[in-house]
């Protein structure tokens, strides 16, 4: 009697420890295909591929710029802020060309090397960029991205999903797609081993 109970006690444990791995399985497929669609293809389309070193020529800041928070946003969307313009000067190349914050940053505005996030603050964003033209004033020689094709003449200062960031993107779901095999491994191994014990 003590046996039959502990056989069924291990035949619910390990469904228990199967359904378990199977299912960090099927979570970490779904994070697959969620980093798949969404931080993959902004990592492909960025053309800003080279890291090189910029110089500041100039920081001007344009006060009471109207720029759009996005394309294609309505009127309520647009607000004013103080429109920070970077010009630098890329080792790579040798010319002068306009500095972005990021990819985003373009796509948003062509016109500000920095666009803020909308916010009904208008003394906090102008600080903001006040401070952010400072540092690149006291900074005058920074690392920066550019376009090794040629397709944009313009740089930016930082990506938003470089290569580190894409690898750090993958661990999680790695990690949980080997813990769930391992998992499923493992119980198949007690099962067989289980299989052999009564065998004999």
């Amino acid at each position: 009697m003590l046996g039959k109970k502990l056989v069924t006690a291990q035949k619910r444990g390990e469904t228990r420890a199967l359904c378990l791995g199977l299912g960090m399985v099927a979570c970490s497929m779904m994070m697959y295909f969620f980093i798949g669609i969404t931080i993959v293809p902004f990592y492909t389309k960025s053309v800003w591929t080279t890291e090189s070193v910029c110089k500041v020529l100039k920081a001007n800041i344009k006060d009471k710029a109207l720029c759009p928070n996005s394309k294609g946003s309505e009127d309520e969307d647009i607000f004013p802020y103080p429109c920070l313009q970077v010009w630098v000067n890329l080792t790579a190349s040798g010319q002068e060309v306009m500095l972005y914050q990021t990819e985003d940053t373009l796509e948003r505005n062509p016109k500000c090397s920095y666009v803020p996030g909308k916010s009904e603050n208008s003394k906090e964003v102008k600080a903001r960029i006040e401070t952010i033209a400072s540092n690149f004033k006291k900074y005058q020689t920074f690392p920066c991205y550019y376009d090794p094709g040629g397709m944009q003449t313009n740089v930016i200062l930082s990506r938003l999903y470089p290569p580190k960031g894409l690898l750090f993107a993958f661990l999680w779901p790695t990690l949980m797609f080997t813990g769930g095999c391992l998992i499923i491994v493992l119980v198949k191994i007690s099962q067989y081993v289980s299989i052999l014990s009564a065998w004999q």
